[in-house]
Order: C-alpha cells, then sequence, then structure tokens
C-alpha cells in the first residue's frame, strides 16, 4: 500500500548504526517509509484517491480535485 502514484516511490530497508558500540556489533535493520498523504486528484475528468508523496505534491505536474 505504501508507494507513490506518481514515481512509485515506496519503503526501502537499510541498517541504523549505534554511536555509542562499536563499528562492527552496533548495527541494526531499520525501515525508510517515504512520506506519503492520501489525496485526489482528477485523471481522465474523474476523481480519483491516490497516495502520493509530499514531493511529487509540490511538482505542479498534478491537478488537485
Amino acid at each position: 500500500m505504501a508507494r507513490c502514484y506518481k514515481c512509485d516511490k515506496k519503503t526501502t530497508f537499510g541498517k541504523k548504526i549505534s554511536v555509542t558500540r562499536s563499528h562492527v556489533s552496533g548495527r541494526s535493520n531499520r525501515k525508510m517509509k517515504p512520506n506519503l498523504k492520501r489525496i485526489r486528484i482528477m485523471e481522465n475528468g474523474a476523481a480519483k484517491r491516490v497516495y502520493m508523496c509530499t514531493k511529487c505534491m509540490r511538482s505542479g505536474d498534478i491537478i488537485r480535485a
């Protein structure tokens, strides 16, 4: 579900590195989620609800309903 309608941005995975522990053992997994909002857009003359990231919303390429 967490996927941008326009740019297909989705959840990515990486490592969380602890500052206090050594560089070898101070790692754990983490998720990085995009800043998605549920908005209404106009597509082919009809209103449609989609999830879109805030970066695509600021670009001005979409027409909000």
